[in-house]
């Protein structure tokens, strides 16, 4: 009787385990407001936040950078770009030629 009852208390414990587990999609869907990275027309802006950044490190990791008044120039890092009051956001990767004639 007493192993009945450990059988049936584990079957419960196993029951409630996975009831309680996580449930995952096998194929990530995207957000319907985000644009779909390769999609074409996306693009993934990192909007520049207040207060802005007074000091950043010193490397190289190229991002084109929105300026206020619609230009667009290429800066070495997001936070160097957005310590800049005059940029509003920026895009991973320098800007191409083609970028600057929009």
């Amino acid at each position: 009787m007493k192993s009945l009852k450990r059988l049936f208390l584990a079957g419960l414990v196993c029951l409630l385990a996975v009831a309680c587990a996580p449930a995952y999609n096998e194929v990530d869907e995207p957000v319907p407001d985000e644009p779909i990275p390769d999609e074409p027309g996306a693009i993934d802006i990192i909007l520049c936040e207040e207060p802005r950044p007074q000091v950043c490190t010193k490397e190289y990791n190229p991002v084109c950078a929105r300026l206020k008044d619609g230009s667009i120039r290429t800066g070495s890092t997001g936070c160097t770009s957005c310590s800049d009051p005059e940029v509003t956001g920026y895009t991973m990767g320098a800007c191409d030629l083609l970028q600057a004639d929009k």
